[in-house]
C-alpha cells in the first residue's frame, strides 16, 4: 500500500491490476494462498509488484513465494546492497550483489516423516539449475567491469549438493567468463568475514565497483538479509 502511495504522489504512468495471495486469499475464500487467477495475471502482463505476502505457519501451505518462484520459474534472486546517502551504518562504501539460486535447495519443500519423531527434508541440486545461476552471476559481473564473484557452498559436509553448486560455478567461469576473478568460501567463514568487513568481498573497498555473491537458496536467503543489514536493512534494499 505505501508503495503505491508513492507511485501515485509522482504520478507513474503505470494501471495495476489487484490480485490475492497468502493469508489475504484464504480469507477471501480461495482454497489456496496462491490462487491461479494470480499466477495468470502475472504471466499475461510479464509483470508484478509483489508485497509481503503471510503465509499460514504449519498448515501445509507451502510458501506464497516459493510457489510464485516455481510456478514462473524464476531462478534467480538479485539483491543489490548498496550505502545510501544520509543514512548512517555500520559500515560505509558498501557495494554488493546478492545472486541467489531460487528454485532448488532445501526450499522445494520436499519433506518426510520417515518414522514416529524422525523427519527428514530433501536438498535437491540440479547441473542445470547450478548452471544458470552461476552464468547469469558471472555474466553480471562481467558486465560491471569484471567484478569479483565469491561462491558460498559447505561442499566440505555436503559433497554432492554443494560440490556440483561449486562445479559449476568453476565450471561456467572457467569456460566462459576467465577474465572474471572467481573465489569461493565456505558458508560459516564467509559469513563472519562479511560482518568483520564486507568490503572485502568488492572489486573496490571504496564502493567504485561492485562485489558479487553467488549462493544456493537456503545460503541466500540468509546472506541476502545479513548484507542489507550493512546499509539499513531490508526496507532499503530492491529485490528481484
Amino acid at each position: 500500500a505505501a508503495t503505491l502511495k508513492v507511485l501515485d504522489a509522482v504520478r507513474a504512468p503505470l494501471q495495476f491490476e489487484t490480485r490475492l495471495a497468502g493469508v489475504a486469499a484464504l480469507e477471501a475464500s480461495h482454497s489456496t494462498p496462491l490462487p491461479d487467477a494470480t499466477i495468470d495475471a502475472v504471466r499475461a502482463t510479464g509483470l508484478g509488484l509483489k508485497g509481503p505476502c503471510t503465509t499460514p505457519i504449519g498448515k501445509g501451505f507451502r510458501s506464497v513465494n516459493v510457489g510464485l518462484r516455481k510456478a514462473l520459474d524464476l531462478y534467480a534472486a538479485v539483491r543489490p546492497v548498496r550505502s545510501l546517502p544520509n543514512v548512517t551504518t555500520r559500515f560505509d562504501n558498501i557495494n554488493l550483489v546478492v545472486f541467489r539460486e531460487n528454485t532448488e535447495g532445501l526450499y522445494t519443500s520436499i519433506e518426510a516423516q520417515v518414522a514416529e519423531g524422525v523427519v527428514t527434508s530433501l536438498k535437491v541440486a540440479t547441473t542445470k539449475a547450478c548452471r544458470r545461476i552461476a552464468r547469469a552471476a558471472l555474466r553480471y559481473a562481467h558486465a560491471h567491469g569484471n567484478a569479483p564473484v565469491t561462491t558460498f557452498h559447505k561442499s566440505n559436509i555436503m559433497k554432492l549438493t554443494d560440490g556440483e553448486f561449486l562445479r559449476c560455478a568453476r565450471a561456467i567461469g572457467a569456460g566462459d567468463y576467465p577474465a572474471v576473478p572467481l573465489r569461493d568460501v565456505i558458508i560459516d567463514a564467509g559469513c563472519m568475514r562479511l560482518v568483520q568487513n564486507p568490503n572485502q568481498f568488492q572489486g573496490a573497498a571504496d564502493g567504485s565497483r561492485c562485489g558479487v555473491l553467488l549462493l544456493e537458496n537456503l545460503y541466500g536467503d540468509v546472506v541476502s538479509d545479513l548484507c542489507a543489514g550493512f546499509v539499513g536493512g531490508l526496507g532499503v534494499v530492491p529485490g528481484a
